[in-house]
């Protein structure tokens, strides 16, 4: 009893082809996704120079800003004299500023020691030297100059959260309200802060941070507007200058999730609304501040461009900062290499103002691989159903349409989505599955040629490579014409040849039959002996078969007697054609196994071959054939009972292609038909008598089926029996 078979074994050789593709594709898929969610920090670094590339091609819209930079440049270093300036003159830049019109004054500067032109640090100094020196105790301090400024004007003080250092920073001027969940836990946290002197925070109104977060390319993409040091809040200097500057109070912070899980949704300064993303930064969007003043300090102090300043700093938030050599705070940004980081917070501010923001939520991570699972998947497919050109063709337009959709979420919508998870995704499956596929593909047209080479024209071959599909064990259920065709007297024949005579004969008539049935499209089933069987329609569909196979055996029938003029031997061959149902396949075991047909329609084409002797004609064929021809001059030859059928068969003699008989062979088939419809209604005496007119012909094409009916009317009586039919019962096949 034969082992039972799993159902992988049932399963076709495409079909196992298909499926070991598709889980070797998504095994490298699955890969992709594991690596990069491993790897996040690092795969964001490739991420992030993609967002880099699309400020760089579409940055933000230029604006009239409400912010200007007050520079501390070469010119003021200049001028001015060496930093840092006495605090007088801060304090002095300040006063300027405020009367200028100026909304709020921003430092991105921090004063975290005495002034050290001072008169109290100057005289200190000289005591330390052992010099005496007395001074009015009525003299101003500098600091105390500009903390009285600082706390007569809309100012905010900078400082530099950080977790360097140890020291406390200052509690906030600034209150927060939350709407929701405390989310602290997801905020930046720091240790302690780089801060301004004591008199200088206790007269400011407003203190923010501007230390920049440690980036890993130093490029600065996000800047997180809240940030914690204990327990306390701190804003950012850049909301902090528009607070002052809408003489807001506090912020609102929005968040959702519970308790534990609490995410920022977005930031309430004064009137305006700034969504964040849940651990509190904003993805700054670039503009490069074309439009925006920027002012060399000392220009503050130039009498003559008072005006001109004036209408430079009338309403706007000025922040302070430097870009004198040995002073410059210079940072990365995707639109600029090297930008005074003052700029970076006059893009938030400008940013926030003009209510343009870039997004990038929480779940957009679960949509990349939502996206790289989906077109992965959908390459699989192309994979399992399509060509390779076509698969690739697939991967290919996926890559293109992820990518372009990247860019469209950005252009049209300010919404950032990495489009390089998903083109991984497609170029790992690109890079396992096809070349898998072409090597199985190669191997598996190879296997056809090699298969079919010898039975197919070269054309068939090479269509039945390209899908070959129904090459598997077991067979279908098609539409066949089958021929078989054999040599008369081949016994005789063979006994008069030695065994070499005979294998050259035979050669010599089966190359140019073989020639002529790949010529008509046909596939070679087998030669057995001097016998060859063919059929049409398998394994390729082809058009008008029954059509082909007439001709085939016209041509067949054309080349023997050229055979015959060559050779000057004289061959004959009888050739049986029929239409029909059949089963093709690969049919055999699963050791070894052939393409063939079988079924009552190929058995019914042998019987007919046989016939063929028994009339006397070369080729005769079913009105199966006869029905789906055209153009072709048939002759009916007999109703036949075949051996192993019940139901009687019409069968007909082919003579030829109707436009290329001579008139006297279509007389030849009008009297013919004449007789057989007298011989099939019985009318024997009409019979004989149309018979002898046929035998008398001096051309006859069907002289030996007349011969074998003249012997069967000869043992008849006059007249035909009750219940005669006509129909001849074959003993033999």
């Amino acid at each position: 009893m034969s082992e039972p078979r799993t159902p992988l074994r049932r399963l076709s050789s495409s079909q196992r082809r298909k499926l070991g593709i598709s889980l070797i594709g998504a095994a490298a898929l699955v890969a992709v996704i594991t690596a990069h969610a491993a790897l996040a920090p690092q795969a964001f670094r490739l991420t992030a120079l993609v967002f880099d590339a699309y400020q760089a091609a579409k940055p933000r819209a230029a604006t009239d800003p409400p912010v200007a930079v007050i520079d501390i440049d070469e010119a003021s270093i200049r001028q001015l004299g060496q930093w840092p300036w006495s605090r007088r003159t801060v304090a002095e830049m300040v006063t300027r500023a405020s009367r200028f019109g100026a909304a709020a004054i921003g430092f991105d500067i921090v004063f975290s020691e005495p002034d050290r032109t001072a008169p109290a640090q100057l005289v200190e100094e000289m005591r330390q030297q052992g010099i005496t020196v007395e001074i009015d105790s009525d003299l101003p301090d500098p600091d105390a100059l500009l903390a009285a400024a600082v706390g007569s004007n809309a100012v905010a003080l900078g400082i530099a959260l950080s977790n360097e250092t140890g020291a406390p920073a200052p509690a906030p001027k600034a209150g927060f309200s939350v709407l929701g969940a405390d989310p602290r836990a997801r905020l930046p946290s720091f240790s302690g802060a780089l801060s301004n002197l004591p008199e200088l925070t206790e007269r400011a109104t407003a203190m923010g941070y501007f230390s920049f977060p440690p980036a890993a390319d130093n490029i600065i993409r996000t800047f997180p507007l809240v940030s914690k040091s204990g327990d306390k809040l701190y804003p950012a200097l850049s909301i902090e200058t528009l607070r002052i500057a809408q003489k807001s109070g506090s912020f609102v912070l929005r968040s959702a999730g519970s308790e534990e899980g609490a995410a920022i949704t977005d930031l309430r300064v004064g009137a305006l609304d700034v969504p964040l993303s849940a651990d509190g930064e904003i993805w700054i969007y670039y503009s490069g501040l074309p439009n925006m003043p920027i002012i060399s300090a000392a220009d503050l102090f130039d009498p003559a461009k008072a005006a001109k300043i004036m209408g430079q700093v009338q309403g706007r938030i000025l922040l302070v900062g430097t870009s004198a050599t040995g002073l410059r705070d210079i940072v990365a940004t995707p639109v600029d290499r090297a930008m005074a980081g003052v700029k970076v917070h006059a893009e938030i501010i400008d940013q926030i103002a003009s209510g343009v923001f870039l997004q990038r939520p929480d779940w957009m991570i679960g949509a990349e691989r939502a996206a790289a699972v989906a077109a992965g998947l959908l390459l699989l497919l192309a994979f399992a159903t399509a060509t390779p050109a076509l698969s690739v063709l697939t991967g290919l337009l996926l890559i293109v349409l992820v990518a372009g959709g990247s860019w469209l979420a950005f252009a049209r919508a300010l919404t950032l989505f990495d489009p390089l998870l998903p083109m991984a995704a497609l170029g790992a499956v690109l890079l396992t599955a096809l070349p898998l596929l072409l090597m199985l593909t190669h191997r598996e047209k190879r296997f056809v040629r090699e298969s079919f080479g010898r039975y197919l024209s070269p054309t068939l071959v090479e269509r039945l490579s390209e899908n070959p599909e129904g090459l598997t064990l077991g067979g279908q259920d098609r539409e066949l014409t089958i021929l078989f065709s054999d040599i008369r007297g081949f016994t005789t024949l063979s006994e008069r040849l030695t065994p070499t005579e005979l294998t050259g004969l035979l050669n010599n008539f089966l190359t140019p039959m073989t020639d002529v049935l790949l010529k008509r499209e046909a596939t070679i089933d087998k030669y057995i002996g001097d016998a060859v069987m063919a059929f049409w329609n398998a394994p390729l569909d082809i058009a008008d078969h029954p059509q082909k196979a007439c001709l085939a055996a016209l041509d067949m029938v054309s080349s023997l007697e050229r055979l015959n003029r060559e050779s000057g031997i004289a061959l004959k061959i009888g050739i049986g054609l029929n239409t029909g149902m059949a089963c093709v396949g690969n049919l055999g075991s699963d050791q070894r196994f052939s393409y063939s047909c079988l079924g009552d329609s190929v058995n019914l084409a042998s019987r007919v071959e046989g016939m063929s002797k028994h009339y006397d004609v070369p080729i005769l064929v079913t009105d199966a054939v006869r029905t789906r021809t055209t153009g072709f001059l048939f002759a009916e030859v007999d109703r036949v009972r075949v051996v192993g059928r019940r139901a009687p068969v019409t069968l007909f003699a082919l003579i030829g292609v109707a436009g290329e008989v001579f008139g006297q062979v279509h007389d030849l088939v009008r009297r013919h038909d004449d007789f057989i419809a007298a011989w099939q209604a019985g009318e024997l005496c009409v019979a004989r008598e149309r018979l002898e007119v046929l035998r008398a012909l001096p051309t006859n094409a069907l002289s030996g089926t007349h011969a074998l009916y003249a012997e069967r009317l000869a043992v008849l009586p006059e007249t035909a029996s009750e219940g005669w039919d006509g129909v001849f019962t074959a003993s033999r096949k």
